[in-house]
């Protein structure tokens, strides 16, 4: 036999013939040779894929080590408390946590998701509705680098997944914020009381409002002394003690009265109209369903949307959850994709 190796009876394989030395280099070079095309191209694919994975790991890995701006998703992944939740229920929860969940990945972001969900800490308390607050303040605790805190509530949707919050909205924020309520004021609010000189001051919170007020549905607050400071003030047990069977609206209500009454938190509160960071679907403020500054536009491909108080008037969150998700997919598909 003239072959370098050679089958021989309990090896079951190739086995190297006696007086020769085997080469594994030999081996493997002549395997490539005769039969390996199809498996150098499959090694080579596969080599390139997992570099590329490696890459995309690390990358993420320094993305996140010191996050510049973290998202707050407001959820109750342990279920219901009063009730069982429904599959509906928890299908929109899914679809709302993996949509954040892919935006924050997408661009480097944190994404943190608080439970809101009853708890008997609150219980005796009438603080149901005052989480915001408590989680924000241990939030920033927990991210002490961060700059922008996000708050997101559950039934919110980003349509637009390509949009930098920096280039959208927090570089230069003052300049893309209007500082007063002169221009929408649904509270009529009093507006010739005294202010601060809110063109030297930054803005430090910035939120929409609806036809009902202020919304804090989507909103961005930045860590300083002063959001510390309010962050203070609004989980103070006086205002929820003394007022929690007044204000409807609980901590929205609370913060109305600071911003109406304190001229030192309208220094550094900036407003963007509704549609910039908190659409509404068709049902939301009904009374006001022929204006459009409130409803989300798909030709003008709003960036969020809110289905605020999908729960009531007969809609349904997960009929309307469906619509935008496919509604955003289908903004958001790659034109080479159409063509199949």
């Amino acid at each position: 036999m003239t072959d370098d190796l050679s089958l021989e009876a309990g090896y079951g394989g190739l086995k190297p013939k006696k007086g020769k030395k085997f080469q594994l280099t030999d081996m493997i070079k002549r395997t490539f040779s005769q039969r390996g095309h199809n498996v150098r191209k499959i090694i080579i694919i596969l080599s390139f894929f997992s570099t590329v994975a490696f890459f995309i790991a690390l990358a993420k890995v320094f993305a996140t080590k010191d996050p510049k701006i973290v998202i707050i998703l407001a959820a109750n992944e342990g279920g219901g408390v009063q009730r069982w939740k429904t599959p509906q229920e928890w299908s929109v929860e899914r679809s709302s946590i993996a949509n954040k969940k892919e935006y924050a990945e997408k661009h480097g972001y944190t994404l943190t998701i608080k439970d809101v969900s009853l708890k008997r800490r609150y219980s005796h308390e009438w603080r149901e509705g005052w989480e915001k607050a408590d989680i924000l303040k241990q939030t920033m605790r927990q991210y002490p680098d961060a700059e922008w805190f996000w708050w997101l509530d559950l039934y919110t949707f980003i349509m637009e997944p390509d949009v930098d919050l920096y280039e959208y909205l927090l570089d230069r924020v003052e300049n893309k914020t209007y500082r007063t309520v002169d221009h929408f004021n649904p509270l009529k609010i009093e507006t010739e009381i005294p202010y601060e000189e809110t063109s030297i001051s930054p803005v430090d919170l910035v939120l929409a409002e609806d036809c009902g007020g202020f919304n804090l549905g989507s909103f961005f607050i930045r860590k300083s002394e002063w959001s510390e400071m309010l962050l203070d003030m609004w989980w103070d047990p006086a205002w929820y003690d003394q007022k929690h069977m007044e204000w409807e609206h609980k901590e929205q209500d609370c913060l109305e009265v600071m911003y109406s009454t304190l001229p030192w938190v309208r220094d550094r509160l900036g407003f963007v109209p509704l549609r910039a960071i908190n659409s509404f679907p068709p049902g939301a403020c009904s009374d006001q369903k022929d204006d459009p500054r409130y409803f989300y536009n798909g030709e003008d491909r709003d960036f969020v949307v809110n289905m605020a108080g999908c729960n009531y008037g007969g809609r349904s969150c997960w009929d309307e959850y469906e619509h935008y998700r496919k509604l955003q997919r289908s903004h958001n598909v790659a034109p080479w994709w159409k063509l199949w």
